[in-house]
């Protein structure tokens, strides 16, 4: 149970890191900090999180994010480059939870971790990419909030039962490589279609 725990948490943090990266960075740090949860005492590689300037980034980059997330093509240009963040600060999170492991291990870690952090990353820029083609902010706004939801209420329950995270969050992963192939599919034949028009 104790290792269903542990990959619980890690692929708790690489499954919201691709959502929200600074958000869970800061609500980690902050659960650490100040003890929420009891997050502290059982996972005592992630003190690291609980430093005043890692929150304090966290938060500050979080903000920014809050902002960009919600203006139509902002949000798919800030999701742009964090293509490359995401699954970073991801595998990062996941590795520190896990701790130190056989060199073999950790690259394993690592790759999966990253990984998955690129799937969440991938579904939810392609879904706002089509979200963006259509002429309304209000979708841009109630996705991003319910996707912030989600990485709070995620980080919930990977605190309060990490082993039923596991499973919870194995699901979201298979569910989101799923609505990625779907939503990169529609985005393409919408492409192709606009590029048909304009020949025409």
């Amino acid at each position: 149970m104790e290792t269903l725990s542990l990959l619980g948490v890690a692929l708790g943090f690489a499954t919201l890191s691709g959502i929200n990266l600074y958000l869970t960075t800061f609500l980690a740090g902050m659960a650490v900090r100040f003890n929420w949860l009891e997050l502290a005492d059982k996972y005592e590689s992630l003190a690291v999180l609980a430093n005043p300037w890692i929150i304090g980034v966290a938060g500050i980059l979080f903000l920014l994010e809050f902002f960009a997330d919600k203006i139509p093509w902002v949000d798919s240009s800030w999701d742009a480059v964090h293509t490359f963040i995401r699954p970073v600060g991801g595998t990062l999170l996941a590795l520190a939870v896990l701790g130190e492991m056989d060199p073999a291990l950790t690259v394993i870690a690592a790759l999966l971790s990253g990984g998955t952090t690129l799937i969440t990353h991938a579904t939810k820029a392609s879904s706002r990419l089509l979200i963006n083609m259509s002429p309304e902010p209000v979708s841009n706004i109630v996705t991003s909030l319910g996707e912030d939801g989600m990485v709070i209420a995620g980080f919930g329950l990977m605190a309060m039962a990490p082993v039923a995270a596991f499973f919870v969050f194995l699901t979201v992963v298979i569910i989101a490589v799923w609505l990625s192939r779907k939503t990169i599919g529609v985005i393409r034949r919408g492409i192709i279609a606009m590029r048909e028009r304009n020949k025409v």
